[in-house]
């Protein structure tokens, strides 16, 4: 078990304890959890509460202790290097024709900060006002946005109702390569000049965002990648071309000859439209469910 401070060291973001199935009722996995909780509260004073992601499988006395945050709904599918193409193609096809949603586009370090000083995108797109990104319920504090910004994540955003003028006016200094450092190769999708001025967007609808996380090797064999997309927003049809175009950008950065485990995480609004959005990609996972949980130190 480990911790990650955020939001200046005020809050600690608890990663995954695991036991393996033959050591389980053995009291081992609460051991570790006071260990780990003594040594936060002697090493880190400041920090005053701590935040996880759990499942429909967290167990009962867990969930009790815990306020639940938020909740939301969880696909995860399997496609396979040789499927790449064909179930990508697939997913175009289902959306043809639907039109009045603009395309999404790549945003900039510092077009990511700009968007969430307006407080439409917190109180609209993020409930509880929470980014979650994958399995890491964080704030929108600064220093967490940094913290996303190292990790390479790819940040797409799309303004249905907005004009074109209001979306893409101004300049550049220079490109914006999303997965900077670690994949050098830039996005192929438009990349946003300017966002809507915070005046506009909060008297509009406040759009769609998504996160894409850089692919990780997993231990699946023939090469095979996780990758998660964090979906924000409540419109299905914007959600289904969020996923589409994240898809199409992990594929370009994907090792040569792999295939990708894809998680995704969506407002439970969305499940029906995107559950029928994926049929025909291979299932993986059968949790259905994220539960964001707070508990205080």
């Amino acid at each position: 078990m480990s911790f990650l401070l955020v939001d200046d060291g005020t809050t600690a973001v608890a990663e995954a304890l695991r036991v393996a199935p033959w050591m389980r009722g053995r009291g081992i996995a609460g051991a570790i959890q006071q260990f780990s909780l003594d040594f936060l509260r002697s090493n880190y004073p400041g920090a005053t509460r701590i935040r996880f992601s759990g499942t429909s499988e967290t167990p009962p006395t867990i969930m009790s202790r815990c306020r639940k945050v938020h909740s939301k709904s969880l696909i995860s599918v399997v496609i396979p290097y040789e499927q790449m193409e064909e179930k990508i193609k697939l997913l175009e096809g289902r959306l043809e024709g639907v039109g009045g949603r603009r395309l999404p586009v790549a945003l900039s370090p510092s077009e990511v900060l700009r968007l969430f000083e307006d407080p439409c995108t917190t109180e609209r797109l993020l409930p509880k006002g929470l980014l979650i990104q994958s399995w890491f319920p964080l704030s929108t504090h600064r220093s967490n946005l940094e913290l996303l910004r190292q990790r390479g994540v790819v940040w797409l955003y799309s303004q249905p109702s907005a004009s074109i003028s209001e979306i893409c006016t101004g300049t550049h200094d220079s490109p914006y390569t999303p997965q900077e450092p670690s994949a050098p190769i830039p996005l192929s999708l438009p990349i946003s000049s300017s966002l809507p001025n915070p005046s506009i967007v909060s008297h509009t609808s406040c759009g769609f965002l998504s996160l894409g996380t850089p692919p990780f090797p997993v231990p699946l064999g023939d090469g095979m990648c996780r990758f998660d997309i964090d979906l924000f927003g409540t419109d299905p049809v914007s959600a289904q071309s969020h996923v589409l175009h994240q898809l199409i950008e992990m594929q370009r950065v994907l090792p040569a000859g792999g295939g990708a485990v894809c998680y995704l995480f969506a407002e439970t609004s969305l499940f029906p439209e995107l559950n029928q959005f994926c049929q025909g990609l291979e299932p993986f996972y059968k949790v259905i469910e994220q539960h964001v949980l707070e508990i205080e130190v």
